[in-house]
């Protein structure tokens, strides 16, 4: 198959701006491989994933792995995944655990940071890290996707180059694990929002 025949039927304005894009994904977990793969399906032209985490029998209500992965990085079994579906992609796929000092070099040529980590400071350590380091390129968090239902309390916000998309509030429980439905809803609603900030973004520069 060549590229021009798998990328049929696509947003004649939309597609080219996107296949342009390149796009940074902090965490290969709920979120982020569920992102990864809806943007790899729509025609990003790269993307960027930084995960140290391995798969393990309780991600799979949730993530975007199957039994045969489990134990391997997690980041090599997205890769793999995505590349299933999208040969063409390109893909650059960092096996560490992020910090305040490696963050802007490894997300360096990415256009749109999406955030898609696990813990709460985690979280906070890298908005804060990227918004004092970078005020131009748009940052994509989520909050708020514990338990289920509720669709009506999920919303997105923004405050400037900083977008955030979940309830707002929900915990969750220890012991109890985030579920699909409302983890891929907010998966969903990143990887939507950052298709439309790309297609604004580049044809404005073009």
């Amino acid at each position: 198959m060549t590229q021009d025949q798998y990328f049929c039927e696509r947003d004649p304005q939309a597609f080219p701006l996107w296949q342009k894009a390149v796009v940074g994904i902090a965490g290969a977990g709920g979120l982020g491989s569920n992102i990864a793969l809806m943007l790899a399906r729509t025609g990003i032209g790269k993307l960027i994933v930084a995960d140290f985490d391995t798969g393990s029998v309780s991600n799979l209500n949730r993530q975007a792995y199957d039994l045969s992965q489990l134990g391997m990085p997690k980041v090599q079994a997205l890769e793999h995944n995505i590349r299933r579906v999208n040969p063409f992609i390109k893909l650059q796929m960092h096996e560490l655990r992020l910090n305040p000092d490696n963050i802007a070099s490894i997300f360096a040529d990415a256009d749109i940071m999406i955030e898609a980590l696990d813990k709460a400071e985690e979280k906070q350590m890298l908005i804060e890290t990227w918004l004092k380091s970078d005020q131009v390129r748009p940052l994509i968090c989520a909050s708020g996707i514990a338990g289920y239902g509720r669709n009506e309390d999920i919303k997105s916000i923004r405050d400037g180059n900083l977008f955030i998309i979940g309830d707002m509030h929900s915990e969750p429980v220890e012991g109890i694990a985030p579920m699909a439905p409302r983890v891929m809803i907010v998966a969903a609603m990143q990887a939507n929002l950052c298709l439309e900030i790309l297609a604004k973004h580049n044809k404005d520069k073009a």
